[in-house]
């Protein structure tokens, strides 16, 4: 399994993908684990659920770059991985900002 670590990479940002866009679809805030639903309520479901969605999605970027840096250098990938979970989750930050 020389690309095992770019298909689990790709499989999972996939599946992130795959996540947001339901969440964009349905907008339905019960698609939040309870656990994190029980310690905010927004106030405007819809567009919070709409953000995340966006947010969710950014953040699967990341292991999409892994996977194709990780083609070249697993190594690579992994660093690649950490730093742009980093980063996504910094610009999800300032996104999620404004909603309430």
């Amino acid at each position: 399994m020389e690309y095992g670590f770019s298909i689990l990479m790709a499989v999972f940002s996939v599946a992130l993908f795959i996540f947001a866009g339901l969440m964009a679809l349905f907008k339905d805030y019960k698609m939040i684990p309870f656990r994190a639903r029980v310690s905010f309520k927004p106030k405007n479901e819809k567009k919070y659920m709409t953000q995340l969605a966006k947010v969710i999605a950014l953040v699967a970027v990341s292991p999409a770059l892994s996977a194709l840096v990780g083609l070249w250098n697993p190594l690579a990938g992994v660093m690649v991985l950490i730093l742009a979970v980093i980063f996504f989750i910094w610009l999800g930050t300032k996104l999620m900002k404004n909603v309430e």
